[in-house]
């Protein structure tokens, strides 16, 4: 009697199990395109909440007015310059796509140049004029990534605004309803904020020093249009592996190709010497005072985050595999512990 109640049970937690997670699937492939929004809703939340806790629950403020004061702040301080930046650089890629004859010229005059001086033809003449419908293709894409973004946004700031208003009540939901013990949703917890803070602060950070350093460089060497090559320093300083050298590489080769030697040099020095050098000291001071993450972490967690999210994949790939180790330590405490203790007993 007793195996056919447990059974019975068993099954019952299969069937909830299995809608559960049918439901969820359905749920994640409509919502699909909320998913940036709602995770850039999380990266702000965590961000905010112990300023929001403090004003509303210490000096007793309107949740409403202090949700919204927030927000405001958020994108004075963080939005708005990264949109000046991502600003300045689209419209120079929309001013060499309008004029895509003009850089096909260039770029035909660069090749005749380095087959001068080299002997070998690195770009054939094919290849140039297959560039031209590519341009043109590309204008439409960026029109539509820039709707898409300003949509994104407007749709996290809508979560965040809830989040915020209902935070203690959505906090406490998560231990009612996660089954784990509250020790265990506490350390899932303390590793997401850990995470959060470490990436959504640090990685722009040392892309932004990166970016000043380098344009002190662009300035001393005469490179032309020094900071619109500042905004992409700061755009690419923020992808893992190559980083800042998908800036300052090309940079170095085109003063050698120009025959500009000595200004080649100091790119190649500056770019490789000091910038990669700033990189590899900021990053290790930044891990140690916000959150000891190891560098592998962030390297692999950036390149599986910006696959599955996009850009805000840099913050939560990296969260994704320390979450995956969480995760392990998790499951030990809560069946592998107990297991230990029954056969010590």
């Amino acid at each position: 009697m007793s195996n056919n109640i447990i059974d019975s049970n068993l099954l019952r937690q299969i069937f909830f199990i299995s809608l559960i997670i049918l439901l969820g699937i359905v749920l994640f492939i409509e919502l699909e395109f909320f998913i940036p929004s709602f995770l850039g809703a999380i990266t702000f939340y965590v961000l905010m909440r112990q300023r929001m806790f403090y004003l509303t629950e210490k000096r007793n403020w309107r949740k409403g007015r202090v949700a919204l004061v927030l927000m405001l702040l958020s994108f004075l301080i963080i939005l708005l310059p990264i949109g000046v930046l991502a600003n300045m650089l689209a419209s120079k890629i929309s001013y060499a796509l309008r004029n895509s004859e003009e850089v096909i010229a260039s770029l035909r005059q660069m090749a005749d140049n380095v087959q001068k001086s080299v002997g070998y033809q690195f770009i054939n003449d094919d290849a140039i004029k297959r560039l031209g419908p590519m341009l043109a293709a590309l204008l439409p894409k960026i029109l539509t990534v820039t709707v898409n973004t300003i949509s994104i946004i407007g749709a996290m700031y809508f979560i965040l605004y809830f989040m915020l208003i209902y935070g203690r009540h959505m906090e406490d939901a998560l231990y009612e309803y996660i089954p784990l013990k509250d020790s265990n949703v506490d350390l899932i917890g303390k590793e997401l904020q850990r995470n959060v803070i470490s990436n959504a602060i640090g990685i722009p950070l040392i892309a932004v020093i990166q970016g000043v350093v380098a344009l002190i460089g662009y300035l001393i060497i005469g490179v032309n249009q020094p900071f619109l090559w500042f905004v992409a320093t700061c755009i690419t300083a923020m992808l893992p592996v190559v980083g800042a050298a998908m800036v300052y590489v090309p940079l170095t080769i085109l003063f050698f190709v120009k025959g500009q030697t000595w200004q080649g040099v100091a790119m190649g020095v500056w770019g490789f010497g000091v910038i990669g050098l700033v990189d590899n000291l900021f990053r290790f001071i930044l891990n140690k005072k916000i959150g000891d993450i190891h560098p592998l972490i962030t390297i692999f967690g950036v390149i599986i985050g910006v696959q599955l999210f996009g850009f805000i994949g840099l913050i939560f790939g990296p969260l994704l595999i320390s979450l995956f180790i969480v995760l392990l330590k998790v499951y030990s405490n809560e069946f592998l512990t107990k297991k230990r203790e029954t056969k010590r007993i």
